[in-house]
């Protein structure tokens, strides 16, 4: 079917059907979390719905059911919405590999690598192919609520947007537009980008947010009269700052981040291309969890771990450069346990070898504190969920049984005669101090985030238990939203 013969359908579909768009003012104004919460609060009144990105661009991803990749985001939103993620949620899914190059995964698998400037040539394909799997979803839940890029008055890209104004431009639902008043100018913020919007798409902006307000809302009530003044659009919620437990969607979100006084510090390499440090957010509730820049002493923490990276050669050459290679052999001597995942786990290697997949053809040094070798020999990308269970080897792997999460990864590591971590995965030293393991979510379950720490308050004779888990942080998230947003206004578009 032609493009524009698909599009007047859809657009004919879609134009009075229950959905809206969630855009912002700017990238990290909080869109991601405002969409799971919209999704959380429509999911309680009985209403059908599916959270869709159709371009994202993160280093952080989730593995769906089937095996296909998609960003984290999407996944938490469809939790939110209580159903399962599905590549449709985000068909294309761009993943920075430096240069200006990232890797496209598109519908879930890898498609190829491009330079920014050639990617832009792809847009109106990958338009339509965003645009089908929209429709696939909606035909199956019956209504969606869209996620924007960045900022939404990107007017240098709005030939090529196919995030927000192209988007927009087919489905034509009601917008919400989201500002960040923490960062400041927020009446410039919001002013300006629905004055720079396209005349079509204008009109759409049905309601607008600011979000992640400190302080005393009453003293901005007039601010948000002179918002809907200077705009004529309704200024429907002023959200406050809240904490919440839910996976940060990008690399933004590690500035965020505040470490808690806890009995036990844990160092998690900052690499500078480090994907998934999602693993990890739920160790920062129970330890002080520190990303530490390469060339950061590591002599005053209780554990190391060596995240994973979107390129395991160049972040090795980084950490190796800057003498974390050699801070890392130190503790290792000095008994710390260190812990390497997925691109980390490939760093605790003898030898990686890259045909040309990752990084330039060629044998690289890894760390070589475990007698493996890595090979990157051909495009291709291992995508899974998996349930584990524990060799029980060692004074950490013997406190849990079974552990579930998924590996995406590009590589193969030969484990040579090393006794497994894990049932067919991974490797364990024979003092059990040394992990590597390419299963992302290990440390998201609680009973191994809690056996972790509570090993390491052992070593130091403290004593420690778990907190409690509390509500479900997505109800905790929407009952906030509903406490401070004109919540009808919203339900407006679903009715």
């Amino acid at each position: 079917m032609p493009m524009v013969l698909h599009y007047l359908i859809f657009i004919q579909q879609t134009r009075y059907s229950m959905s809206v768009m969630v855009l912002g003012t700017a990238s990290h104004v909080g869109k991601s979390t405002i969409v799971a919460g919209l999704c959380r609060i429509l999911k309680r009144r009985g209403i059908s719905i599916a959270p869709f990105k159709s371009q994202n661009m993160s280093l952080n991803s989730w593995v769906t059911s089937d095996g296909g990749e998609i960003g984290i985001a999407q996944a938490m939103q469809a939790h939110a919405a209580g159903i399962s993620p599905c590549v449709e949620m985000n068909p294309i899914l761009l993943k920075p590999k430096g240069d200006q190059t990232s890797q496209i995964v598109l519908l879930g698998r890898p498609y190829r690598d491009v330079h920014a400037g050639e990617y832009y040539q792809e847009t109106d394909h990958l338009l339509e192919i965003a645009i089908a799997a929209a429709e696939r979803l909606k035909t199956k839940y019956g209504a969606l609520v869209v996620e924007g890029a960045g900022g939404a008055a990107e007017v240098n890209l709005f030939d090529r947007d196919i995030a927000n104004i192209g988007l927009a431009r087919i489905l034509r639902f009601p917008i919400i537009l989201v500002a960040d008043i923490e960062r400041g100018g927020v009446f410039a913020q919001v002013y300006g980008t629905i004055s720079l919007l396209p005349e079509d798409i204008r009109p759409l902006v049905r309601a607008i947010i600011v979000n992640k307000f400190r302080g005393d809302s009453a003293l901005f009530s007039d601010g948000m009269a002179i918002l809907e003044k200077l705009t004529g659009v309704p200024a429907i919620g002023l959200i406050p700052v809240i904490e919440v437990d839910i996976p940060s969607e990008d690399s933004l979100s590690l500035h965020d981040k505040k470490m808690i006084n806890a009995p036990v510090r844990i160092a998690v390499i900052h690499l500078p291309k480090i994907s998934n440090f999602t693993d990890f957010e739920l160790l920062e509730r129970y330890a002080s969890v520190c990303y530490v820049k390469p060339g950061t002493p590591l002599d005053a923490f209780d554990a190391i771990i060596i995240p994973g990276t979107k390129n395991t050669i160049e972040d090795l050459e980084v950490i190796m450069a800057s003498g974390t290679g050699e801070e890392i052999k130190k503790a290792r001597t000095q008994g710390i346990p260190i812990i390497g995942i997925c691109g980390g786990y490939q760093m605790l290697c003898e030898t990686i070898i890259d045909s040309g997949i990752e990084s330039k053809a060629g044998t690289y040094q890894g760390l070589g504190l475990v007698p493996c070798t890595t090979t990157f020999g051909a495009y291709e990308k291992t995508t899974v969920q998996v349930t584990r269970t524990s060799s029980g080897h060692g004074p950490f792997l013997e406190r849990i049984s079974s552990v579930s999460g998924y590996e995406i990864h590009m590589g193969t590591t030969h484990r040579g005669e090393i006794r497994e971590a894990f049932a067919g995965e991974g490797v364990v030293s024979d003092d059990g101090l040394l992990i590597g393991t390419y299963m992302h979510g290990l440390f998201a379950n609680p009973e191994i985030a809690a056996a972790f720490v509570s090993f390491l308050c052992d070593r130091r004779g403290i004593a420690w238990t778990a907190p409690q888990s509390g509500e479900d942080p997505f109800d905790v998230l929407a009952d906030h939203i509903e406490a401070h947003v004109r919540i009808e206004g919203i339900l407006s578009f679903f009715s």
